[in-house]
């Protein structure tokens, strides 16, 4: 199983996505950190990833050869992180045929409404504890 990790500006949400996801399914999947710029990417892949690439391409390219996807809901939007998230980006990993595993947080003026309210940890664990179900049914 593939999962690929997506975050930009300095990484730190897709860091501490990948330092439980490590914990959790490391022997299970192999774990894709795919930054916007070097630093998110560094960042993610000392976190325990097992590749990183970084850049639009590198996002585009890699969408639709993995299983999952997770990140912050903002990889779905257009111009998202202060313009680092592209239309063409937001439209590779929607397009995907991935699984997504998005973290509702509402930085990028997307509200999902539903959700239940919790601290960014809460929601983080959250997220991981989906990816586990889902790698323990393929």
């Amino acid at each position: 199983m593939k999962i690929a990790v997506v975050d930009g500006q300095g990484g730190g949400l897709g860091k501490a996505i990948i330092e439980k996801l490590s914990k959790e399914v490391k022997g299970e999947a192999y774990i894709i950190a795919l930054g916007t710029n070097a630093m998110a990417t560094a960042s993610m892949f000392r976190a325990g990833a097992d590749e990183g690439a970084t850049g639009a391409n590198a996002i585009i390219f890699t969408a639709d050869k993995v299983d999952i996807i997770v990140g912050s809901v903002a990889i779905l939007a257009a111009n998202a992180m202060l313009g680092e998230f592209s239309p063409r980006m937001a439209e590779a990993i929607g397009s995907s045929s991935a699984k997504k595993i998005l973290i509702p947080l509402n930085r990028c003026h997307i509200e999902v409404v539903g959700t239940k309210d919790g601290s960014l940890p809460q929601l983080i664990d959250l997220a991981v504890s989906r990816v586990k179900e889902i790698c323990k049914k393929l």
